[in-house]
């Protein structure tokens, strides 16, 4: 598990790293807004091809060998932007970080495979705390990255973000290929494999793994939403002045990721098992989404001026803020209690020799939102702010109550 579990973090620390840099770097280099749309969504658009890909061939060649290859091609593809970065010709670089991103997401089978490998060595009943050290590595990771991503190009210039990514994801290929031994027991049968399509409809009609898909994709959908328009929300909001300089506005949105990210890891890492083994997996899934369709629903209506400062003495024009993260907070715990218990759920509800497959389509699925959700929160938004959250409020609290009555359901 702590090899897994390093595997993991290691490898979203160099996603976190490289991230936050796209979108700046392709502004730097000229990219039209739609072509800064299209390289971000690009990663999640190959994910939501390759991710059953990946899955299956797990299932039908072990977790240990796609684990290695997808690390390594993970370093490839940060080898790529740290080239793409350093370019002079604008073209040459909106071209190298597109094809980054692209190998980037066609390779990155990890959080799939991870999930399978976990789902291997853990018994039914511990499934949901240990899918919640997936969480956590993610909450780690997304804090620790930016970090170091801003450490590197504070001292090491442009390419230096892409340069620390590849070398610690070659690093993680090292103590994967050294330390990690194959999960995959040998007596649970060969996984009939099917094309692409015929996967997802295979996985879909199972009723309640295809009901989990179905939830898992209108949760991503609704976070993403908030992901993608928080920034915007706080800038209009509190008036930081994003017009004028982008310095206190991203200072402010990097600590409100940061906190969530805290309350997150925390959650995922300690509290989901105790909290399954109390309410169970359907009841926590449907508390968690109905905890983060009120608090998408409230954020918008949140307002106050000025940035936010962390300070022991509380004036007036602090309790805006105290609501705010109060809010956020509200949203850290539902957004940490979904994740864990639904896949230990899925995992425990399909066959051992289609882990990897069922993970991977709804891996897939989560990656449709991803590419969804920020272009129609990003639409609504322009027209009328609080609409994508009350929106997505809704998604959220609706999938809660497809959770309460559908998963509990006999």
């Amino acid at each position: 598990m702590l090899v897994i579990f390093l595997t993991v973090f290691i490898d979203l620390i160099g996603f976190g790293i490289v991230v936050p840099l796209v979108p700046m770097f392709s502004r730097h280099y000229g990219a039209s807004g739609w072509m800064i749309g299209a390289i971000i969504a690009s990663f999640s658009a190959m994910q939501f091809i390759f991710a059953p890909i990946w899955g299956r061939l797990s299932d039908k060649h072990g977790r240990r060998p796609i684990l290695l290859i997808s690390t390594a091609g993970a370093a490839c593809s940060y080898v790529l932007f740290a080239i793409g970065s350093g370019f002079e010709d604008h073209a040459l670089a909106i071209g190298a970080l597109l094809v980054s991103r692209i190998f980037a997401g066609a390779c990155g089978g990890n959080i799939t495979v991870a999930q399978a490998y976990i789902a291997d060595i853990t018994p039914p009943e511990n499934r949901s705390k240990r899918m919640g050290l997936i969480g956590m590595a993610f909450g780690l990771g997304f804090i620790f990255g930016p970090a170091i991503s801003g450490l590197a190009l504070k001292f090491g210039g442009n390419t230096a973000p892409g340069w620390t990514a590849a070398a610690l994801c070659a690093a993680n290929f090292l103590l994967a290929y050294f330390i990690l031994a194959e999960s995959l027991k040998p007596g649970s049968g060969q996984a009939t494999q099917r094309p692409h399509l015929d996967q997802f409809l295979h996985t879909l009609r199972q009723p309640k793994i295809g009901l989990l898909i179905v939830i898992f994709f209108l949760a991503t959908f609704a976070f993403s939403c908030f992901e993608s328009t928080l920034p915007l929300l706080v800038n209009d909001n509190f008036h930081l002045g994003l017009e004028q300089s982008a310095a206190a506005p991203a200072s402010t949105v990097i600590s409100l990721f940061i906190f969530c990210g805290i309350i997150g890891a925390f959650i995922q890492g300690g509290a989901i098992g105790k909290l399954v083994k109390k309410f169970g997996e359907p009841k926590l899934i449907a508390v968690s989404l109905l905890f983060t369709g009120i608090s998408l629903a409230l954020l918008p209506f949140l307002q106050g001026s000025g940035p936010l400062k962390w300070s022991a003495v509380l004036h007036a024009n602090d309790w805006p803020w105290i609501k705010m993260l109060g809010a956020l907070a509200l949203l850290a715990i539902g957004s940490a209690l979904t994740r864990a218990p639904l896949f230990g759920l899925l995992s425990n509800l399909a066959p051992a020799n289609e882990q990897g497959a069922t993970i991977g389509v709804a891996q897939s699925a989560g990656a449709l939102a991803r590419i969804a959700g920020p272009m129609f929160a990003a639409s609504l938004y322009v027209h009328i702010p609080m609409l994508p959250y009350v929106v997505c409020g809704g998604i959220s609290i609706f999938a809660a109550l497809l959770a309460a009555v559908r998963l509990t359901a006999k």
